[in-house]
Protein backbone atom coordinates (compact mmCIF):
# COMPACT_ATOMS: atom_id res chain seq x y z
CA UNK A 1 0.00 0.00 0.00
CA UNK A 2 1.55 3.38 -1.14
CA UNK A 3 1.21 5.90 1.87
CA UNK A 4 -1.69 8.68 2.21
CA UNK A 5 0.60 11.32 1.00
CA UNK A 6 2.37 9.47 -2.04
CA UNK A 7 -1.21 8.80 -3.59
CA UNK A 8 -3.61 10.63 -6.20
CA UNK A 9 -6.84 10.60 -4.66
CA UNK A 10 -8.93 13.54 -5.77
CA UNK A 11 -10.93 13.23 -9.13
CA UNK A 12 -9.58 16.70 -9.92
CA UNK A 13 -6.01 16.07 -9.56
CA UNK A 14 -6.59 12.99 -11.52
CA UNK A 15 -7.85 15.13 -14.45
CA UNK A 16 -5.45 17.26 -13.79
CA UNK A 17 -2.65 15.06 -14.93
CA UNK A 18 -4.55 13.05 -17.49
CA UNK A 19 -5.47 16.45 -19.58
CA UNK A 20 -2.07 18.71 -19.11
CA UNK A 21 0.35 15.65 -18.61
CA UNK A 22 3.18 14.09 -20.42
CA UNK A 23 2.25 10.53 -22.01
CA UNK A 24 4.69 7.40 -22.86
CA UNK A 25 2.38 4.27 -23.36
CA UNK A 26 3.64 0.56 -23.77
CA UNK A 27 2.14 -2.49 -24.49
CA UNK A 28 0.80 -3.23 -20.50
CA UNK A 29 0.55 0.17 -19.19
CA UNK A 30 0.15 3.78 -20.15
CA UNK A 31 2.08 6.63 -17.51
CA UNK A 32 1.15 10.05 -17.79
CA UNK A 33 3.04 12.95 -15.85
CA UNK A 34 2.47 16.54 -14.49
CA UNK A 35 5.87 17.77 -13.89
CA UNK A 36 5.89 20.39 -10.69
CA UNK A 37 6.95 23.48 -13.17
CA UNK A 38 3.44 22.96 -14.78
CA UNK A 39 1.47 23.34 -11.48
CA UNK A 40 3.32 25.55 -8.51
CA UNK A 41 4.81 23.88 -6.74
CA UNK A 42 3.90 23.16 -2.42
CA UNK A 43 6.81 23.28 -0.40
CA UNK A 44 8.38 19.72 0.25
CA UNK A 45 5.55 17.55 -1.09
CA UNK A 46 6.11 14.45 -2.44
CA UNK A 47 5.66 12.52 -5.78
CA UNK A 48 2.42 11.12 -5.80
CA UNK A 49 0.86 8.52 -7.99
CA UNK A 50 -2.49 7.28 -8.91
CA UNK A 51 -4.11 3.96 -10.91
CA UNK A 52 -6.24 3.69 -12.95
CA UNK A 53 -7.38 0.18 -13.65
CA UNK A 54 -10.45 -0.64 -15.67
CA UNK A 55 -12.96 -3.04 -16.17
CA UNK A 56 -11.31 -4.13 -19.61
CA UNK A 57 -8.39 -5.68 -17.71
CA UNK A 58 -10.70 -8.12 -16.36
CA UNK A 59 -13.05 -8.90 -13.62
CA UNK A 60 -12.46 -7.90 -9.78
CA UNK A 61 -9.73 -10.34 -8.92
CA UNK A 62 -7.50 -9.75 -11.64
CA UNK A 63 -8.18 -5.87 -11.71
CA UNK A 64 -6.77 -5.95 -7.75
CA UNK A 65 -4.04 -8.23 -8.50
CA UNK A 66 -2.70 -5.89 -11.08
CA UNK A 67 -2.90 -2.91 -8.53
CA UNK A 68 -1.31 -4.26 -5.97
CA UNK A 69 1.34 -5.03 -8.19
CA UNK A 70 1.62 -1.51 -9.65
CA UNK A 71 1.82 -0.18 -6.24
CA UNK A 72 4.22 -2.69 -5.22
CA UNK A 73 6.30 -1.06 -8.50
CA UNK A 74 5.60 2.54 -7.79
CA UNK A 75 6.73 2.65 -4.16
CA UNK A 76 10.36 2.65 -5.12
CA UNK A 77 10.28 4.66 -7.93
CA UNK A 78 8.51 7.50 -6.58
CA UNK A 79 11.17 8.30 -4.35
CA UNK A 80 13.65 8.66 -7.60
CA UNK A 81 11.80 11.17 -9.13
CA UNK A 82 11.42 14.92 -8.95
CA UNK A 83 9.73 16.12 -5.40
CA UNK A 84 5.85 17.33 -7.15
CA UNK A 85 5.85 15.28 -9.83
CA UNK A 86 2.19 13.59 -10.54
CA UNK A 87 1.90 10.03 -12.09
CA UNK A 88 -0.79 8.53 -13.16
CA UNK A 89 -0.76 4.68 -14.65
CA UNK A 90 -3.46 3.43 -16.65
CA UNK A 91 -3.53 -0.57 -16.86
CA UNK A 92 -4.53 -1.77 -20.36
CA UNK A 93 -5.26 -4.85 -21.03
CA UNK A 94 -2.47 -6.71 -21.88
CA UNK A 95 -0.86 -6.33 -17.91
CA UNK A 96 -3.52 -8.83 -16.82
CA UNK A 97 -1.50 -11.84 -18.27
CA UNK A 98 1.83 -9.82 -17.60
CA UNK A 99 4.73 -10.65 -14.45
CA UNK A 100 5.81 -8.54 -12.14
CA UNK A 101 9.19 -8.17 -13.81
CA UNK A 102 7.07 -7.15 -17.51
CA UNK A 103 5.26 -4.20 -15.57
CA UNK A 104 8.28 -3.11 -13.69
CA UNK A 105 10.08 -3.00 -17.37
CA UNK A 106 7.44 -1.23 -18.53
CA UNK A 107 7.18 1.21 -16.28
CA UNK A 108 10.81 1.99 -16.41
CA UNK A 109 11.16 2.17 -19.96
CA UNK A 110 8.00 4.62 -19.71
CA UNK A 111 9.54 6.97 -16.85
CA UNK A 112 12.85 6.97 -19.14
CA UNK A 113 10.58 8.17 -22.15
CA UNK A 114 9.22 11.03 -20.08
CA UNK A 115 12.72 11.99 -19.11
CA UNK A 116 11.96 11.24 -15.59
CA UNK A 117 14.25 8.65 -14.67
CA UNK A 118 17.49 7.03 -16.63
Amino acid sequence: MLPRPLRITRPQDFRLVLRRGRRAGRKRLVVHALAPSVVPPTPDRPARAGLVVGRAVGPAVVRHRVSRRLRHLLRPRLEALPPGTDLVVRAQPAAADATSAELGDDLDAALARLRLRD
